[in-house]
């Protein structure tokens, strides 16, 4: 679901990515509509350095995102299998393992509708 981003989401997505200077893709210029594909596919520099940002969010962040990913606001299709592990094994640690199992089914939904396969396991 495309959507604008909100003074909360870009308070969050500079916390994951200080460096962040703008809101959009530097390559296609198209405006960011979540938080996590531009963390992953343009700031991250590894899985290591995925870990590190994501774990700059506190609980309340953490919150904030899990409920938009549960709602659809926040799009999980275009990041990458490794970096969505990471992810899930973050919020199995910081959450639950049940949160956990429902956003890699949200995950594996959106990725299934592209593939046709499974990209990852977890759990």
């Amino acid at each position: 679901m495309a959507r604008e981003l909100s003074p909360r989401d870009i308070e969050v997505l500079k916390k994951v990515a200080p460096e962040c200077a703008g809101l959009e893709c530097a390559g296609s210029k198209a405006p960011y509509r979540s938080i996590l594909p531009p963390l992953s596919n343009h700031f991250a520099k590894s899985e290591e350095d995925f870990r590190e940002r994501i774990s700059a969010l506190d609980d309340d962040d953490l919150d904030y995102l899990l409920s938009l990913i549960k709602t659809g606001e926040e799009s999980l299709g275009c990041i990458p299998p490794h970096y969505m592990t990471v992810f899930l094994e973050f919020i199995s640690e910081k959450v639950s393992e049940q949160s956990a199992k429902e956003i890699m089914d949200i995950y594996m939904e959106l990725q299934e509708c592209k593939t046709g396969n499974s990209p990852i396991s977890f759990i």
